[in-house]
C-alpha cells in the first residue's frame, strides 16, 4: 500500500507539512493532525497545511491551516508564500490567489532567492485594529492595550486573520518568552487566545521579533506575527510604512499600504518530499 504524499516546506524556519486534498479523499481528525505535526511521533511541523478545492471563483486553491494541537488557524503568512509558490509552478505563472477562512490572499513572485527558489509577496489583507476585531474582552485603545505580565506590558493589538499582541522591549534576548508566552496566550483579556509577539527595534525601520504562536508555541518565524509587528511599529511611530522584520533565519519585508492592506515579502524553501506511512495516515 502506498503512502500519502506530502511536502515539507518552510519560510525562514517556520515549517509546514503540506498535503494535497483537492480530490477530497483525506480524513483528518484532530488526533491524526497532532500526530503528523509531532516532532518525535510524526513528521513534525509548526502547522499542517491542507490544500482543498476553492469555493471562490477567483481563488486557485483553498488553504486550510491546522495547529499542532489539532485546532484550525485563520491565517499563516509564511505558509501562504509556500503554497503560492507551488501554485505558480503548477500554473507556470507569477501570480496566485490563495483562499483561507480569513479571506483571499493575492500573491506575486517578485524574484529569486539565493537558494534558487522564488521570493513571494503576499497581500495579507487589511490590518484590523478595533478592539472588537482583535478581539479583546473590553473597549480599549488597541495601540496601548491594558494587559501584561512581568516585563511584557502595553502591547499593540492587531488582527491579521488571527489575533496578535505585540510587546516592544529594549532587550529581546532577556525576555523568557517560553515562560510568558503561554500565560499571555491564554490570558482572560483575549477571549479567542492570542499570538504573542515580542519585538525590539534595532535600527531605522528595522526590528527583531520572536513570536509565541497560539496553538503552536515558540516558532522560528511567524508571517502574520511579522505583519502585526510591522503595523505595530508604524502605529507607535517607531518606523516608516515599510519595516524589515528580522527573525532567526532571515528577514521579511512588511509594508503597511495606504489602503490599510499589509504586504509581506520573503523567500521560501522546500526541505524535502515524502510519503506518510499508512500507519501514520490512518
Amino acid at each position: 500500500m502506498s503512502g500519502t504524499p506530502f511536502l515539507k516546506m518552510h519560510g525562514l524556519g517556520n515549517d509546514f507539512v503540506i498535503l494535497d486534498d483537492r480530490a477530497g479523499t483525506l480524513s483528518l481528525s484532530p488526533r491524526r493532525i497532532s500526530t503528523i505535526a509531532h516532532r518525535q511521533l510524526g513528521v513534525g511541523c509548526d502547522q499542517l497545511i491542507v490544500l482543498e478545492k476553492p469555493t471562490e471563483r477567483e481563488a486557485d486553491v483553498f488553504m486550510r491551516i491546522y495547529n499542532p494541537d489539532g485546532g484550525e488557524a485563520g491565517a499563516c503568512g509564511n505558509a501562504t508564500r509556500c503554497v503560492a509558490s507551488l501554485l505558480m509552478d503548477e500554473r507556470k505563472s507569477d501570480h496566485a490567489i490563495v483562499q483561507t477562512i480569513s479571506g483571499l490572499l493575492d500573491s506575486q513572485k517578485t524574484g529569486m532567492g539565493a537558494n534558487g527558489l522564488p521570493v513571494i509577496a503576499v497581500d495579507m489583507g487589511p490590518a484590523r485594529l478595533d478592539w472588537r476585531e482583535i478581539p479583546v474582552v473590553r473597549a480599549c485603545d488597541t495601540n496601548h492595550m491594558p494587559v501584561g505580565i512581568g516585563p511584557l506590558h502595553d502591547p499593540v493589538g492587531t488582527n491579521m486573520g488571527n489575533p496578535h499582541a505585540t510587546f516592544f522591549v529594549d532587550d529581546l534576548d532577556s525576555i523568557p518568552i517560553a515562560e510568558l508566552g503561554p500565560q499571555l496566550e491564554h490570558h482572560a483579556f483575549f477571549p479567542e487566545r492570542a499570538n504573542i509577539g515580542v519585538a525590539q527595534m534595532v535600527g531605522k525601520d528595522r526590528l527583531r521579533l520572536k513570536v509565541w504562536e497560539r496553538g503552536a508555541g515558540l516558532t522560528l518565524a511567524c508571517g502574520s506575527g511579522a505583519c502585526a509587528a510591522g503595523v505595530a511599529a508604524i502605529r507607535r511611530g517607531l518606523s516608516g510604512r515599510t519595516v524589515e522584520v528580522v527573525v532567526e533565519h532571515g528577514t521579511l519585508t512588511i509594508e503597511w499600504m495606504r489602503d490599510g492592506h499589509v504586504m509581506m515579502t520573503g523567500g521560501i524553501s522546500l526541505a524535502y518530499k515524502g510519503e506518510l506511512p499508512p500507519a501514520l495516515a490512518a
